[in-house]
């Protein structure tokens, strides 16, 4: 899953949510180098993680891509999750999406000392609206573009909008059948229970 997703599942609190985006960017083990809310966080977001690469809906979602592809083809599907997610937000939030959104943002925004590269791509992030830019599915061609450029091999990105765009509807039934099944598993992870 991508940013939108580890969010929207990290939890409500400022520390949750803060876990929910560090689990990109802090790798190792944790012992008591970040807050436990946001370490629980940080550990949540790598079980979203584990559960989400194994799952059958996933692994079918990866199959429907060219062989050629198939090294690409988690990204591709985490992006587009996000996208579905951000489009049908009502059906898996209460809050509105912009409501949850700003509120990412001030959060982002007001914590001292984010790790590493989230440090600098969080006022990117907050003035550009990515996660309510994720409801346009032409904003995945400006985002792969961008990632591509952080790539050591740029060109397993070339032509993925395409490939979305041409698998759009069984992957957005890939994203409604798998969605509710990693909301379950959220809730009923030891760590979902902080």
């Amino acid at each position: 899953m991508n940013y939108l997703a580890h969010l929207h599942l990290g939890g409500p609190q400022p520390g949750d949510l803060l876990g929910s985006l560090y689990g990109d960017f802090v790798k190792g083990s944790l012992q008591g180098r970040w807050p436990a809310d946001i370490e629980a966080g940080i550990r949540l977001h790598r079980q979203i993680d584990a559960f989400t690469d194994s799952h059958p809906l996933v692994l079918q979602a990866k199959q429907r891509f060219p062989s050629e592809r198939r090294r690409y083809a988690g990204i591709l599907i985490d992006l587009f999750f996000d996208h579905c997610l951000a489009a049908h937000w009502h059906d898996y939030a209460d809050e509105p999406l912009k409501d949850f959104t700003t509120r990412v943002y001030r959060i982002l925004r007001e914590e001292a000392e984010l790790p590493g590269k989230l440090a600098l791509i969080a006022p990117r992030m907050a003035a550009q609206d990515w996660l309510g830019s994720y409801r346009d599915f032409a904003v995945m061609e400006q985002v792969l573009a961008g990632m591509s450029r952080r790539l050591s091999r740029p060109q397993g990105l070339a032509g993925g909008f395409e490939e979305l765009e041409r698998l759009y509807l069984p992957l957005q039934q890939d994203f409604r059948d798998f969605y509710p099944q990693l909301q379950a598993f959220v809730r009923l992870s030891d760590t979902g229970k902080r």
